[in-house]
């Protein structure tokens, strides 16, 4: 199984790109920088280098052929200002998706986040960041030739991951270790029938498996 990670330099690409290769998987990661490339290579990842700002879709699209899953886990990061939420957080997501659907790559995952949503209010930069991740999502769940799902973690740590999560449609607020957000998106793109779901994870007592398996209905 092929896999292309969108953002894969990034804190959770890096630790779902280390998880995908110990199991054996082809896994590539889109980067901006070429510098970027040994940490990818490191983790087992094939660096990719493409600027989904100012790539046009076929361009992506290139990039995706004969993928089995597509993950998008880029974000502008804690320092952009707006105009980055509304190119990177939306406008990158958007273009992956498509892209994907050109490339006929059904499989596609999202790292969304926790309060994410298109009618979100505020003009603060928080704010625009979650109405623009709300409009990625809304997008994605749009495309019919996909078979997405969408991940909302809630606050994010650098704390040692426990393998013990909670994630269900609605878990109300909670942080949770990027260690977990990566086990979880590692198994989900397992479980072809979280198809179609959008989930909320934060830290819990049920192990990262069991509980894809129960959202999978098994």
């Amino acid at each position: 199984m092929r896999i292309v990670i969108a953002g894969g330099h990034g804190q959770i690409a890096l630790r779902l790109e280390r998880l995908l290769a110990a199991r054996g998987y082809e896994v590539a990661g889109i980067i901006r920088k070429a510098e970027q490339g040994d940490d990818l290579r490191e983790a087992g990842a094939e660096p990719v280098l493409l600027d989904l700002e100012s790539a046009s879709v076929e361009e992506v699209a290139a990039h995706l052929q004969g993928a089995d899953v597509a993950v998008f886990a880029a974000g502008a990061g804690p320092g952009s200002g707006t105009d980055r939420k509304e190119t990177v957080d939306k406008g990158a997501a958007v273009l992956f998706a498509d892209a994907a659907v050109r490339a006929r790559v059904r499989r596609f995952l999202v790292v969304s986040s926790m309060g994410a949503d298109p009618r979100h209010e505020g003009d603060e930069v928080f704010d625009v960041y979650l109405r623009a991740k709300g409009e990625a999502d809304a997008h994605v769940q749009g495309l019919a030739a996909l078979d997405w799902t969408v991940l909302r973690p809630g606050s994010l740590t650098d704390d040692a991951g426990t393998g013990l999560v909670r994630l269900e449609a609605h878990t109300g607020r909670g942080a949770v270790p990027r260690d977990d957000v990566a086990a979880v998106l590692a198994e989900l793109i397992e479980t072809p029938a979280t198809a179609g779901l959008t989930l909320e994870l934060v830290g819990g007592s049920v192990p990262v498996s069991v509980a894809v398996k129960s959202v999978a209905g098994n």
